[in-house]
């Protein structure tokens, strides 16, 4: 086969042509053999971004992203390196975790702006510090939690991951996470009150 063979030639060789070969094509320029490497791999690049976006709506605007990048760069895919789908994935994968980063920057950006833009006067050391007494009134509470609870909490509020993702890391059903982040939240709370810090 030529270098050179377009998306009908393929699909008339093979009714499942080789991703390789669709790659080749769309590198030279061939609109059709793109067409038919997106129908034959779609469904895996929005599968990877709905799994770590977890918001179908994201996970769709990174796969066109991703079959952007696709376009481009296929001139540039080394088979030699990974196969297709591996770089498929790897693609999508780096593509999701550039959005991730750029919304919580964006995130943090508008924070910044709506403190700067709020126009209320306020007394930013005496601000630093009943934070500063804050944090370390909610560490000594955090200390009379169980470890159990401790750590669950830990990952979830200060590690940012989901109940579920808190599951896998410490392998425990998904129902006592909740349960021990429930009753640690509880414990936590009393001894803030108790403190006088809530």
């Amino acid at each position: 086969m030529n270098e050179v063979s377009t998306a009908a030639e393929l699909l008339v060789q093979d009714p499942r042509p080789r991703l390789a070969d669709l790659l080749a094509a769309t590198g030279n320029g061939d609109r059709d053999a793109f067409a038919v490497f997106y129908r034959h791999t779609s469904h895996r690049v929005f599968g990877l971004a709905l799994s770590m976006m977890r918001n179908p709506a994201t996970a769709e605007d990174v796969a066109q992203e991703v079959y952007i990048q696709v376009w481009s760069l296929a001139g540039r895919y080394d088979p030699g390196m990974s196969s297709p789908m591996g770089w498929l994935m790897m693609l999508t994968h780096r593509r999701v975790v550039d959005r991730i980063r750029a919304d919580r920057a964006a995130a943090g950006r508008e924070s910044v702006f709506g403190l700067v833009q709020s126009g209320r006067s306020h007394d930013v050391v005496s601000e630093t510090v009943e934070q500063h007494l804050d944090e370390q009134a909610v560490r000594r509470c955090l200390h009379t939690l169980t470890a159990l609870q401790r750590e669950s909490i830990v990952l979830a509020y200060y590690g940012g991951l989901t109940y579920l993702q808190v599951s896998e890391r410490l392998q425990t059903p998904l129902a006592t996470v909740k349960a021990r982040i429930r009753e640690g939240l509880k414990r936590l709370a009393a001894g803030l009150t108790e403190s006088g810090t809530a």
